[in-house]
């Protein structure tokens, strides 16, 4: 009988002994879970930046790219116009190879920047870009002659320029390519000079 007592006493205890040494190996496992989740490298604490946080280029220089380079061939087109007429004052037509010698290079340079970034060009839907010229204003200017050819590429060029001045001050402000940023501050400077000039040639005429 002693036995017997001794061996129902045991059993609780036994039972008791495995349930508390599951749990513990429960709770070890669960300690090993959350310390690998602190220190394994896709947790969130750990986790890389979105890639376009990190790139050396945002929508601000790509959209300064890609209308900044159907602007500048409007203005050599323009250009082209004017120095194939005769009769236009000399001061005119040096500002007219003046804008060409500048911004064809920024063209080029343009493209460049474009195609480094895997951006491609966009290409019509340009008449609503700032300063940008109507059909018809660029067939009044091809049918002009002389002075009055010269006074409609004056007014029609200040205008363009005013458009992309206002182009080039919205990429200085948000852009962050430290090259394309540089070259808006340089139309700023550059076409902001063009214009004060253009003004005096038309005051003048």
């Amino acid at each position: 009988m002693p036995h017997t007592l001794m061996k129902r006493a045991l059993v609780p205890a036994l039972s008791l002994a495995v349930v508390a040494g599951l749990t513990a190996c429960s709770d070890a496992e669960d300690a090993g879970h959350d310390m690998d989740a602190m220190t394994s490298p896709t947790s969130a604490q750990s986790s890389e930046p979105p890639a376009e946080d990190s790139a050396s280029f945002n929508d601000a220089d790509v959209t300064f790219a890609q209308m900044m380079i159907p602007h500048h061939e409007q203005a050599i087109a323009m250009s082209d116009v004017l120095l194939a007429k005769d009769g236009i004052d000399p001061e005119v037509v040096d500002l007219a190879r003046q804008i060409k010698a500048a911004q064809g290079p920024e063209i080029d340079t343009l493209t460049r920047w474009l195609d480094a970034w895997g951006v491609e060009p966009t290409s019509g839907g340009h008449g609503s870009m700032d300063g940008m010229m109507s059909e018809e204003d660029v067939q009044a200017l091809e049918e002009a002659q002389e002075a009055e050819a010269q006074r409609l590429f004056l007014k029609q060029m200040i205008v363009h320029h005013e458009g992309a001045v206002e182009m080039a001050r919205a990429e200085v402000a948000d852009g962050r390519d430290p090259q394309a940023v540089a070259m808006a501050q340089s139309v700023v400077d550059t076409q902001s000079d063009e214009i004060r000039a253009m003004e005096g040639l038309l005051a003048g005429g």
